[in-house]
């Protein structure tokens, strides 16, 4: 071997570094991957990954792009045969479920993706599944994009704060989280019942 050349490691792959980056994520903090924490992770010196990813960058985009795969399949599993608010309990359940569970990938989901990666990720089939979510109130096309948009801040703001205990403080007479979140979704549902389009 010709010094200075990197030679692939045997089983190591791009969907690989993802998915240890992903795993990475979730026990240490997205912020916390380095290419030199994944290189550890795979006994190898840190240029070997270089044949396989960009950057700590592309590592993070990467992870992203998995997240929002495998989130779009969560909902479109959560959303089969319900609608109304059972529907926004399904896909709000699932971002709430996820944010507890991954954190690291929750984090990803929420990073902000170039044109090109945009393109290939599950973001639109997201945006059609939450549209699915709210197709049986009725609402005109126009307002559908004003309710996804709803959902989506609710949404993720309440899995955000939730998962990280903003809402675990208090004596036995305090309502729970879960207590919180049922009036949350009594609310939407009314709102989205009720909602008057201009």
């Amino acid at each position: 071997m010709r010094k200075g050349v990197v030679v692939p490691r045997a089983g190591l792959t791009s969907a690989r570094v993802a998915e240890a980056a992903a795993t990475l994520a979730d026990e240490v903090g997205l912020d916390r991957v380095t290419l030199a924490a994944l290189a550890a992770r795979f006994g190898v010196a840190t240029p070997s990954l270089y044949t396989h990813v960009r950057s700590a960058d592309d590592v993070r985009t990467r992870v992203a792009l998995l997240a929002l795969a495998e989130t779009a399949d969560l909902v479109a599993d959560a959303l089969a045969g319900v609608s109304g608010r059972a529907a926004l309990a399904s896909v709000g359940g699932v971002w709430r479920s996820y944010a507890r569970q991954h954190p690291g990938r929750y984090a990803a989901t929420r990073l902000p993706l170039d044109a090109s990666a945009a393109a290939t990720s599950a973001g639109p089939r997201h945006a059609e599944l939450a549209r699915a979510a709210v197709r049986a109130y009725g609402l005109s096309e126009a307002d559908e994009v004003h309710a996804v948009r709803l959902l989506g801040a609710t949404f993720h703001g309440y899995a955000a704060l939730d998962a990280a205990g903003a809402f675990s403080h208090g004596g036995p007479s305090v309502p729970t989280s879960d207590d919180t979140w049922e009036r949350v979704l009594d609310g939407l549902d009314t709102l989205l019942r009720s909602w008057e389009t201009r």
